[in-house]
């Protein structure tokens, strides 16, 4: 039987299929309640856990965890990149409290210089930077949200711990809500660059792959933060584990593969060209939703 804790996943859909998966047939699930629905034409998973009782099944802290499959972006589907940024942009929105002239603070998190670690910060670059904007010419971008953006780095590159340099900016800036942009580890190949998870708990930056730092989130800011993530790896014991377990031969737990492969992650060859795509959709999605009416060719001529 495989131990949700064995398993390395930052997503809340796999923890919950982790979970069926080694249930009894007539074991409740306490605590959680999950439903699909469709939006602009993406399959969307909610999955909100609810109680200690939930935290204590799926390992994960209660709150809403939005799961959005972009199988029709990967396809290159007709206007599939507008339907997408406009999926996410509707799961996004609809956990956001703002009032008109509140500040937001996105915030890229990860290492620009490691592919797959490199979602936060190429998404940031496409992020629409209107506070300086708003303030100093009013006359011309009034109309818009006043969002800053933070790029950490690693504290391997800074030596400085990514919540202390977000601390330091909410502190200055005292925005009313962070969003933080991550690479996340999915449990299957078939996630990996092909969904995108929000969820209103806040993030452990390196937790999916056994590095975890300092949570980012409300207890820690004091501001509400939503963390918008992509699967970008899948850890190889794991890995290994679900695909002996699908061939039904020589089934051993994860850790147990891990002890033979190390620490070793796994991604796809054109990982590079899948990181530039799904963080520009990221990005896009949380334009279009701090900034009410615009469009994605508005976003075009914002960005050019």
């Amino acid at each position: 039987m495989q131990n949700i804790s064995n398993i390395r996943t930052d997503l809340a859909v796999e923890a919950k299929e982790i979970w069926k998966e080694t249930a009894e047939a007539t074991t409740e699930l306490k605590g959680v309640e999950a439903f699909v629905r469709d939006v602009q034409g993406f399959r969307t998973t909610v999955v909100k856990i609810l109680d200690e009782d939930g935290e204590k099944e799926l390992c994960k802290p209660r709150g809403t965890y939005v799961t959005v499959e972009l199988d029709s972006y990967i396809r290159r589907e007709n206007d599939a990149f507008n339907r997408g940024a406009a999926a996410v942009a509707v799961e996004l929105g609809s956990m956001l409290a703002l009032k008109d002239n509140d500040t937001v603070l996105v915030v890229g998190l990860g290492n620009d210089a490691v592919t797959p670690d490199a979602v936060g910060p190429k998404a940031a670059d496409s992020t629409m930077v209107t506070n300086h904007l708003v303030y100093h010419l009013p006359e011309h971008f009034g109309g818009f949200r006043p969002v800053a953006v933070l790029e950490t780095g690693v504290m391997g590159t800074t030596g400085i711990e990514s919540l202390d340099l977000i601390k330091a900016v909410v502190e200055k800036l005292k925005p009313a809500l962070v969003i933080a942009v991550d690479a996340l580890t999915s449990r299957k190949l078939s996630r990996v660059c092909r969904t995108i998870q929000i969820a209103d708990t806040g993030i452990i930056p390196g937790s999916g792959v056994g590095n975890s730092r300092a949570a980012i989130d409300k207890e820690s800011l004091g501001v509400p933060v939503i963390a918008i993530g992509v699967p970008t790896v899948v850890d190889a014991g794991t890995l290994a584990a679900e695909l002996s377990q699908e061939a039904g031969v020589n089934y051993l737990p994860p850790e147990d593969y891990r002890r033979h492969g190390g620490d070793m992650i796994v991604t796809p060859k054109d990982i590079d060209a899948k990181v530039n795509d799904i963080s520009k959709l990221i990005a896009y999605a949380i334009n279009l939703a701090l900034h009410e009416g615009l469009t994605v060719d508005d976003i075009n001529m914002f960005m050019s």
